[in-house]
C-alpha cells in the first residue's frame, strides 16, 4: 500500500537534511560522521545522496566536510586535522588505513605510506580502562614493522595545534628527506 504510514526518508537523506539544518557548521560535520562512523551508512552511499542535492545553505562546506568523510575520517578530530594538515601544505594522508595486527586488521587515522608515517588521533575513550594498553601495543607493532607514529590527544590538536602540526611536519619532511 502507497502512502500508508508516516512520511520517511533513508538515513543518507535525514543525514544531508540534519546536517543542512543543524545550528552550526560544527554540529552538521558531527551529523556527517555519526551514520557512517557507526556504519548506518557507506561513504558510497552517503556521496551518491549528496550529488543529487542541488542547493544547500552549506553546500561549500558540506562538499568538503562529506569527500573528506567519505575518504575516511571517521570523527571530529579527524576532520580537523585532514583541515590543518591541508593549512600547513602537507599532503593528503590515508585515513583509516588498513594493516595486519597482532589481533586482526587495525585501522590507522592517518597515515603517509610513501614515508612511513603514523599519525593516531586520541579521543577521550583511548585514555579509559584497559584502551591504553590496546593502543600502546597497536603503536609498538607499527613501529616493530619499521613506521613511525606520532599520537595525538584530541584536546591537543585543540589548545596546542600549532605545536603539533609543527611536529607532524617536521617528521614528514624529515621522513621523506630520508628515504629520497
Amino acid at each position: 500500500m502507497q502512502g500508508v504510514g508516516l512520511p520517511r526518508v533513508g538515513v543518507e537523506g535525514a543525514t544531508l537534511h540534519a546536517a543542512q539544518w543543524a545550528i552550526s557548521d560544527r554540529q552538521a560535520a558531527l551529523l556527517i560522521c555519526l551514520p557512517v562512523q557507526q556504519r548506518l551508512t557507506s561513504p558510497a552511499k552517503l556521496l551518491l545522496a549528496w550529488k543529487g542535492v542541488q542547493r544547500s545553505p552549506r553546500k561549500r562546506f558540506l562538499d568538503a566536510v562529506i569527500r573528506d568523510v567519505c575518504s575516511g575520517a571517521e570523527s571530529l578530530g579527524e576532520l580537523d586535522f585532514a583541515r590543518m594538515c591541508r593549512r600547513v601544505g602537507l599532503p593528503a594522508p590515508t585515513r583509516q588505513a588498513v594493516r595486519a595486527g597482532g589481533r586482526g586488521r587495525v585501522y590507522l587515522d592517518a597515515s603517509w605510506d610513501d614515508v612511513g608515517l603514523v599519525v593516531e588521533i586520541d579521543g577521550g575513550h583511548h585514555f579509559l580502562a584497559l584502551n591504553p594498553i590496546d593502543d600502546a601495543l597497536r603503536q609498538n607493532e607499527r613501529v616493530v614493522s619499521g613506521e613511525h607514529v606520532l599520537r595525538r590527544p584530541v584536546i591537543g590538536l585543540r589548545l596546542q595545534p600549532d605545536q603539533f602540526l609543527a611536529q607532524v611536519r617536521a617528521a614528514y619532511y624529515a621522513l621523506r628527506r630520508a628515504s629520497g
